[in-house]
């Protein structure tokens, strides 16, 4: 398979960046999208010129480092996978392909494909934790009853891997589906009470410092999540921070 891609280069946050364009050839369907990158940077080191930067750790879809934008949108045309999981039978012979950053004001270009998603880190520091004994009078999790349903939706928000991906799919670079999800793994649990308050009005007050804009309520988050992650989370999201507000004045 021969392609050719246009894919953004920028050597640093200061400076502008552009869409280069790069022809690939024997390319197999079996290869990941990640794997095609390899072989582009094995050519472009072999002929003396910069590889292209971009973030990768687990290439099985659970770190969530692998941020791209391809062909206008995050994670590329598959549904429910990462990047790394985007495997190049996807794509025809002679297709031309678009690869960008995520692109948020919040989510900074560091070098090429590479964007800093601190402002994630910073969310969950301040709020995204529980208390736990660690005196060695620890409580056995099992010992506390949990409903069925709530662990189940609980689960279902911790799959969140804080990829951006919502974010890069939102028009106005919303977090809200991310910090929903790290909110009600904690409100659906009793381990997460003691702080729930607390929790998500410094979870949201952070994620407004870091510039990340409002909900734009069209589901873009949710369609391109490859977790799936569902916007019930950011309705439990605002009915927490809600009571939260009344009951802490």
């Amino acid at each position: 398979m021969k392609l050719t891609l246009k894919i953004w280069r920028q050597n640093n946050t200061q400076t502008k960046g552009e869409l280069k364009t790069y022809q690939v050839d024997n390319i197999t369907d079996d290869m990941s999208f990640l794997e095609m990158i390899d072989v582009l940077n094995e050519g472009l080191v072999q002929k003396n010129e910069g590889p292209v930067a971009f973030d990768h750790d687990c290439r099985e879809g659970i770190c969530g480092m692998c941020s791209m934008v391809i062909n206008g949108k995050p994670h590329g045309p598959s549904d429910a996978v990462t990047t790394c999981q985007l495997h190049m039978r996807e794509f025809k012979d002679g297709d031309t392909i678009f690869i960008e950053p995520f692109r948020a004001n919040a989510f900074p270009v560091l070098k090429d494909l590479v964007v800093d998603r601190g402002a994630f880190d910073r969310i969950q520091q301040a709020g995204g934790f529980v208390s736990v004994n660690t005196s060695g009078n620890t409580i056995d999790a099992n010992a506390i009853p949990v409903p069925k349903e709530n662990a189940d939706m609980a689960f279902d928000a911790a799959t969140c891997i804080g990829c951006g991906a919502c974010v890069a799919a939102c028009k106005n670079s919303s977090a809200m589906l991310f910090v929903s999800a790290k909110v009600s793994q904690f409100a659906l649990l009793p381990q997460g009470a003691p702080e729930r308050k607390e929790r998500v009005l410094k979870m949201v007050e952070q994620m407004d410092k870091e510039g990340f804009g409002a909900c734009t309520n069209t589901g873009a988050c949710a369609a391109e999540c490859p977790k799936e992650i569902s916007l019930e989370n950011i309705a439990r999201l605002n009915r927490e921070y809600l009571s939260a507000s009344f009951s802490s004045k």
